[in-house]
């Protein structure tokens, strides 16, 4: 009888053993036969992407979140060169406008609202900074009401320019970037300034469209959003718009997937943030678009492009990046987070280049979708983590990191 239990308990430790993966060779033959790997959840790959793992109140980057495990990334866009980008945008136009027409009482000031994403977000942050340098309205704050009375050249002439007011547009939901909280702020500023509003900018495309919507929405005024969604491409080939910021949105996604692919496949280094990016990978796909790798915070970045009436038709629904063909890589699945399902840019833009670039690298995705208000309703489809090779990770509030990986740790 005991020789029958000593016979069972050696058969258990082999079959533990074999399961734990790794290599068993033959006395026989020295031939090596490969078994299945088990990785643990906390050594897979982890992307954040769109909203960067920070301090909602310093911007400061959450280096312990980017430094979980050797695998952990993040993909977005040049925040600060994106605000001056759009500063920029701004400036080249009120350069080239009549002062007669723009200043629309005469007062000798160009008057302005700002529709501001969310506070604690560091895109929203780094838009409205730029904005307001460009504009000279800079107090060292991005906070609504921190400015200072600031200056710019309007079709020759410098004129005073005066931020009437900035606000952040959240929803009566608690949702940040609120589309009709756009429209509801705008209602109210043109009734309360009238023609002082020569100008409406904005963090984003889909709260500058809600300025449009309102009823009362001065007629002539031009307006600058951020984004280079479908329908404020649209729209500004149809002149309601006057311009908009593209941050290279099929770059961003591309890379998104290209990173869990490059690390899945086994590449390390350099070759992680450089194949299939900025060069070819064994099948030849290459992001056509700009892109840069900030070593110090494991942050890829595409770079940003002004859109108005010159150029918009080369930003126009469907352009697809011809860099990226379809790969025989091995399918492996990611169960990827979005913060808000209400999101505009997210919804009409990036989740469709995700699920456009998806199959050409043999990525399966499962895509679980947020409010926008608590965390918890993507924290509580975070779930089945044994089933997935890769995280991509889009949050609620940019210091919730931690609270996604906690699930990774079992």
């Amino acid at each position: 009888m005991k020789k029958i239990l000593v016979a069972m308990m050696v058969m258990v430790m082999i079959g533990s053993i074999a399961f734990a993966g790794g290599t068993t060779e033959t006395a026989a033959t020295g031939e090596t036969a490969a078994e299945t790997t088990v990785v643990r959840n906390a050594d897979k790959p982890v992307v954040f992407y769109n909203r960067q793992p920070s301090d909602p109140v310093s911007g400061e980057i959450d280096m312990n979140t980017m430094n979980w495990n050797d695998s952990t990334f993040y993909v977005g866009f040049d925040a600060a060169g994106g605000g001056a980008v759009q500063g920029q945008l701004i400036v080249d136009y009120l350069a080239s406008a009549d002062p007669a027409v723009i200043d629309r009482n005469g007062d000798g000031t160009i008057g302005y609202v700002l529709c501001i994403g969310d506070v604690g977000h560091n895109d929203s942050r780094a838009r409205t900074e730029g904005i307001r340098k460009a504009l000279g309205t800079w107090a060292g704050s991005t906070d609504p009401g921190v400015v200072q009375e600031g200056s710019a050249n309007v079709g020759g002439t410098t004129m005073k320019v005066v931020e009437l007011e900035g606000r952040a547009m959240t929803g009566t939901d608690g949702s940040t970037w609120n589309a009709n909280a756009a429209t509801d702020a705008m209602s109210g500023w043109a009734t309360r300034f009238g023609n002082q509003i020569d100008m409406v900018v904005s963090n984003n495309d889909g709260m500058a469209m809600g300025c449009l919507q309102a009823s009362n929405y001065p007629a002539g005024v031009p307006i600058f959003g951020y984004d280079a969604n479908a329908d404020a491409i649209e729209a500004i080939g149809q002149g309601r718009l006057t311009g908009t910021v593209s941050q290279n949105v099929d770059a961003q996604a591309t890379a998104t997937l290209q990173v869990l692919r490059n690390l899945l496949d086994g590449l390390t280094g350099e070759d992680v943030w450089t194949v299939g990016i900025t060069e070819p990978d064994q099948y030849g796909n290459k992001i056509s678009a700009d892109m840069e790798y900030l070593p110090e915070t494991k942050a890829l970045l595409a770079q940003n492009t002004g859109v108005n009436a010159s150029n918009w038709q080369q930003y126009t629904e469907g352009t697809r990046d011809a860099g990226i063909s379809q790969t025989t890589a091995e399918t492996k699945r990611v169960l990827l987070t979005v913060y808000n399902s209400a999101d505009n840019f997210l919804s009409s833009s990036y989740l469709p280049a995700l699920r456009y670039y998806a199959p050409l690298l043999n990525l399966e995705l499962t895509i679980v979708q947020g409010d926008g208000q608590n965390e918890s309703v993507c924290l509580d489809r975070f779930t089945n983590l044994n089933n997935y090779d890769g995280y991509a990770i889009n949050m609620v509030r940019t210091n919730s990191g931690p609270d996604y990986l906690d699930r990774l740790r079992y």
